[in-house]
């Protein structure tokens, strides 16, 4: 074997050898949101599940119930960039919460002190929520920051946009999109009917 004959051989190893690693972090990162979508889907139903089967909150939470409250909880998402009381953008994070005053939205801040609160999910590898969008089969609207909560007996999801209550109908559903820094991307949807599909 010549050296040039080498050199082709090491040449060719390097250039496939770099074609595998490239691919690899595409492919690892696509396997990465997908799991983080499927984490996300997962909470909501948590959400949905307990409040459905009337778990009751910690004791140290229930001294906050109000009179006739029934099981109801939720997840809060926010797309903003700008930073939360830990110092964790928004973005890179969910809160699960209970909702004690009945008023169906999450306050934001607090948590985990917050008696609301019952954990707080940080997003890890760099991943984030790109956006949290109102859509139809035509459009989509910006919609952040937004509580989804579920309420006994219903298992149908009631969405709030910050303070507003948002009534959605027909085909219309919340969309959670996120994505990885290698631009990998994902989709969570959230029906006013309580179903959830990942995408």
């Amino acid at each position: 074997m010549t050296y040039v004959e080498l050199i082709v051989v090491l040449s060719i190893f390097a250039i496939m050898s770099t074609i595998i690693f490239f691919n690899y972090g595409e492919f690892q990162a696509k396997v990465d949101i997908k799991s983080l979508a499927s984490d996300i889907a997962l909470k909501i139903v948590q959400a949905q599940k307990s409040a459905v089967n009337g778990v009751l909150p910690s004791l140290s939470q229930q001294s906050s119930e109000i009179s006739g409250w029934k099981p109801a909880y939720g997840v809060y998402f926010n797309s903003s960039t700008t930073n939360d009381i830990p110092n964790v953008p928004f973005n890179k994070e969910f809160i699960y919460f209970t909702d004690l005053n009945q008023n169906g939205i999450y306050d934001a801040s607090n948590c985990p002190g917050s008696s609301e609160c019952l954990d707080r999910v940080t997003i890890t590898k760099n991943n984030s929520i790109l956006s949290i969008d109102q859509c139809d089969t035509l459009t989509c609207i910006p919609s952040s920051p937004i509580s989804i909560t579920f309420k006994r007996p219903d298992s149908s999801a009631i969405f709030h946009l910050g303070n507003a209550l948002l009534t959605l109908t027909g085909s219309q559903y919340i969309q959670i999109t996120i994505k990885s820094p290698k631009t990998a991307m994902a989709k969570i949807k959230i029906y006013p009917s309580g179903r959830i599909q990942v995408n």
